[in-house]
């Protein structure tokens, strides 16, 4: 075992009789998560209406609640059977494409958001993207 030196004990001393407060981690960390209020949704399995239904109302609530931040989890569509039918739109039938759409198509979803992370909904390696939220009025 260490034995506490004399300038530590002195130091100790010092500090308990002082003013200096040591900072609070656990209330910076509190403090820290409020500013940025993140919320996720997994929609994979889902179908396009029921994503689109279900975002429409993640998004509201989400909203109403404060959040600033929503990440959205939608797989990348690798395993979809609509890239198997011709007449189906790979970017409107796999939902990394269609929720945003939606989304992006929905005026009055736009009002509560800031932006959409396009950059990866439209990154093959990325299942998800990030919506930025505008504070409620």
């Amino acid at each position: 075992m260490k034995k506490i030196t004399d300038k530590d004990k002195k130091d100790w001393q010092n500090f308990t009789s002082g003013k200096d407060k040591i900072e609070d981690k656990d209330n910076f960390n509190l403090q820290f998560n409020k500013k940025e209020f993140l919320k996720s949704i997994d929609l994979h399995g889902y179908t396009l209406d029921q994503a689109n239904q279900t975002i429409n109302q993640f998004i509201e609530k989400c909203y109403y609640e404060s959040v600033s931040r929503i990440n959205v989890i939608t797989g990348k569509g690798l395993r979809s059977k609509n890239k198997e039918d011709p007449f189906k739109s790979n970017d409107l039938a796999i939902l990394k494409y269609s929720v945003p759409n939606f989304i992006k198509n929905n005026s009055e979803l736009m009002k509560k958001i800031k932006m959409i992370d396009f950059d990866s909904v439209n990154n093959s390696s990325k299942g998800s993207f990030d919506i930025i939220l505008k504070k409620k009025l």
